[in-house]
């Protein structure tokens, strides 16, 4: 770019619906902690209450910080691609550690009250979704950040890595409703019907996750937002091409 020339700009709405995705997510993550908190006792580990950071930890790993991760390539749209994917990686990592501590606590819980395991539709689309979203971050890991895959590879791969990324996502959310329904029904059942505050703020929180979804899954479809490829990246996409295939720069 020129000395003196305008910086680069968003496009007109996305800076807004970023902003309302944040503050959706971070809406959630309070509408979660207020109903553990208020109505389930808190979240303790060593305790009868380490079941309670299994559906804190799921919300914020595998909604909030998944979310984040994918709207990455829109929000950063003018750094260097290596630092956006790394950045990409690093959230989706986290969000899968944050998620393995979830995990880990319900399956602790279960054994500590006798309580058996994956039986339930939820256990077994959340369970499904983790390890699927697991091999996903292995996948695009060796695809995009080490640098001896091909570029037709690459190529090849990139459409199927965005399809499956969006997909786990929304199956995500999907296990969320499931368990917050069961765990509802668990412990509710007889008054749920009556419309309860617990069940209004629980119901009230499904009813978040969807708008996350809704607004990150708008983001992410727009064409006319989706990261440009800067002019030196054009440049180094074609020069490896070229040094991979033994195709000419203009063919």
């Amino acid at each position: 770019a020129m000395d003196g020339a305008p910086p680069p700009t968003s496009p007109t709405g996305l800076s807004a619906y970023v902003a309302v995705s944040q503050l959706l997510g971070l809406t959630l993550l309070a509408t979660t902690g207020a109903w553990l908190g208020r109505y389930r006792g808190g979240v303790a580990w060593h305790s009868p209450l380490q079941f309670n950071a299994h559906p804190l930890c799921m919300v914020l790993g595998m909604v909030f910080l998944q979310g984040d991760a994918l709207l990455v390539y829109r929000v950063f749209r003018h750094e260097a691609k290596r630092s956006t994917k790394a950045l990409h990686a690093l959230l989706h990592g986290l969000a899968l550690l944050i998620a393995l501590v979830g995990i880990i606590a319900v399956f602790e819980s279960h054994r500590t009250k006798g309580i058996p395991d994956m039986y339930s539709l939820h256990s077994w689309c959340g369970m499904a979704t983790f390890v699927l979203y697991l091999l996903q971050w292995f996948l695009g890991c060796g695809f995009f950040l080490f640098p001896s895959t091909s570029f037709s590879l690459r190529g090849w791969y990139k459409p199927q890595h965005i399809f499956f990324g969006i997909t786990l996502f929304i199956l995500s959310i999907a296990s969320c409703l499931l368990g917050i329904t069961e765990m509802l029904l668990f412990k509710i059942s007889d008054s749920y019907s009556h419309f309860v505050p617990e069940g209004i703020l629980a119901n009230t929180l499904g009813v978040l996750l969807v708008a996350f979804g809704l607004v990150v899954g708008y983001v992410l479809t727009r064409e006319e937002w989706k990261r440009p490829p800067l002019a030196e990246e054009l440049a180094l996409s074609m020069d490896f091409k070229t040094l991979t295939e033994g195709e000419s720069p203009g063919g």
